[in-house]
């Protein structure tokens, strides 16, 4: 009998609350959550249930008041500020709803960036960038501002900036609540793609078209997880002649 993978993500117990002038705000209430290498979760749920704090939280972008997450094994209990900069620069991706694009750099240095802060020699960033850049349509965008694009031209900027040191976890949050249609189906696409190719991702959504790309959805409420089911009826994936993960009907 072959024993399961082990998780790529693990959180356990994880609370956080928000305290401001008013009553506290109880975002996240003793979330446990595994997600293995090669899945697809969507985390959804009505705004201010509290699904971008865990978001947030499981990439280190905030502080839990209690619980643990585990990244490939390791526990993140005593990592400090740096030493999370370092893991979302190396392992974990992040998309945001609104780019978070560096506005006074160009197209081709908002990607590169996190390249070369991890270290990657300088031909090498640009070479990714280069690739990522071709993959999203966005040849020819490189010397462009980001307050040139459009918005799903931005959003994809941002996407190909959280996958430029290939990280074995992408975290989205909301990456098309400021888009419109055209843009969400793109986003959704792009997704499902990278996913295809065995990305592991997150994605924090209210949205029921970018949930349906996921194998997995995770609904949560009051800062709970209230259902988490494997959709049905998802494409199998399959190893094509190029190497690559391709869809198969």
């Amino acid at each position: 009998m072959s024993e399961s993978p082990s998780p790529l993500l693990r959180a356990e117990g994880l609370v956080k609350t928000h305290r401001g002038e008013g009553a506290p705000a109880h975002a996240v209430r003793g979330v446990d959550l595994c997600v293995t290498r090669g899945e697809f979760v969507a985390v959804t749920g009505p705004s201010g249930a509290g699904k971008s704090t865990l978001l947030h939280l499981l990439g280190g972008l905030q502080r839990p008041d209690g619980g643990s997450i585990w990244l490939d094994g390791e526990s993140t209990d005593s990592y400090s500020e740096a030493r999370w900069a370092v893991e979302r620069r190396r392992s974990i991706g992040i998309v945001f709803q609104f780019f978070n694009l560096v506005s006074n750099l160009s197209v081709a240095d908002n990607v590169e960036l996190p390249a070369l802060l991890a270290g990657v020699p300088p031909k090498r960033a640009r070479a990714e960038r280069e690739a990522l850049l071709a993959e999203l349509g966005l040849t020819g965008k490189e010397r462009s501002m980001p307050g040139e694009l459009s918005g799903g031209e931005q959003q994809r900027v941002a996407l190909a900036r959280a996958l430029v040191n290939h990280p074995p976890l992408l975290l989205a949050d909301e990456p098309a609540g400021s888009l419109d249609s055209r843009g969400t189906r793109e986003v959704t696409r792009l997704l499902s793609r990278f996913h295809q190719r065995g990305q592991t991702i997150v994605l924090v959504t209210h949205d029921a078209r970018l949930a349906s790309a996921a194998d997995r959805v995770i609904s949560f409420f009051d800062g709970r997880i209230a259902d988490d089911a494997e959709l049905t009826g998802t494409p199998s994936r399959r190893v094509g002649t190029s190497g690559v993960l391709e869809l198969k009907d």
